[in-house]
Parts: structure tokens; C-alpha cells; sequence
């Protein structure tokens, strides 16, 4: 059974993939489910350990309230980005080619998700740019 992918505006937004990803459209709105249960679950928990440590550097203070948008965005890209610099220094690139296959290598390296180097990873989450909007012009 198919369940909608935790990573998925990372994987709309066209930054990230994933093995996992089947992009679906019902009318005119895109998602993405994961055909794995055991990758949507690994997902799902990194990411909830991704907005826990994310919380204080992105001044929110409700816990218990969803994150908007584009920190949410934010908190995704910049989470997976720093996880693959964590995993692969060398490469540094601003794209990740495969969720599936770096939180498998996250925790094959750290041993649990919830042992990753989050303090390294939360400086990307914070230096994170995603993309900008053009400049308003000045109206004459």
C-alpha cells in the first residue's frame, strides 16, 4: 500500500529524489507517494528529528504547531542537503540524487537516525537558501 512521501515538496521543489518516489496528479495538484513502507517510516522519523533539532534555530517556540511552508521547506532541504555533506564531504553538492539510499547510508554509518551529527546538520538547515523570488520593480 502506497502513503504519501514525507520528503515530498523536497522532491516536487526538483532538489531531491528518491527510489522510493512515484509522483502521482489528481486534477491539477502533484504529490508524490512512497512504494516503500519501511523507507516511508525511516523517512517520517528523520524528519521528525529534523524539525525537533531545527525548532530553536528557526525561533519556534510552539512544538506543537506545524512549521509554515518555507520553513518546513526549509527544514527538508537543508536537512538532507547537510545529511549528504555529513555522508559524503567530498562531493558538496546542493542536490540530493537519492533520499532512499542516504538515510539507509545515515544509519548504516551512525547506527540509528536518531544518533546522526544533528548539530552539523541544523547549521545547513540555518544557512539554507532556497530559491529567491525576483525583486519587485519600483512602480513608476
Amino acid at each position: 500500500m502506497s502513503a504519501r512521501c514525507p520528503f515530498e515538496k523536497a522532491i516536487l521543489s526538483a532538489r531531491c529524489a528518491c527510489e522510493m518516489a512515484t509522483r502521482f496528479s489528481v486534477a491539477e495538484q502533484m504529490g508524490v507517494e512512497c512504494r516503500s513502507d519501511i523507507a516511508r517510516n525511516n523517512c517520517a522519523t528523520l524528519l521528525g528529528f529534523l524539525r525537533e533539532r531545527a525548532r530553536f534555530a528557526l525561533k519556534v517556540t510552539d512544538s506543537s504547531a506545524s512549521l509554515p511552508f518555507g520553513k518546513e521547506l526549509k527544514v527538508m532541504l537543508g536537512g538532507l542537503i547537510g545529511l549528504q555533506r555529513q555522508m559524503t564531504p567530498d562531493e558538496g553538492a546542493a542536490r540530493v540524487q537519492n533520499i532512499h539510499a542516504l538515510v539507509q547510508q545515515a544509519q548504516a554509518a551512525c547506527g540509528s537516525l536518531e544518533s546522526l551529527p544533528y548539530q552539523e546538520i541544523v547549521k545547513s538547515i540555518v544557512s539554507f537558501q532556497g530559491k529567491r523570488r525576483g525583486r519587485a520593480r519600483p512602480s513608476r
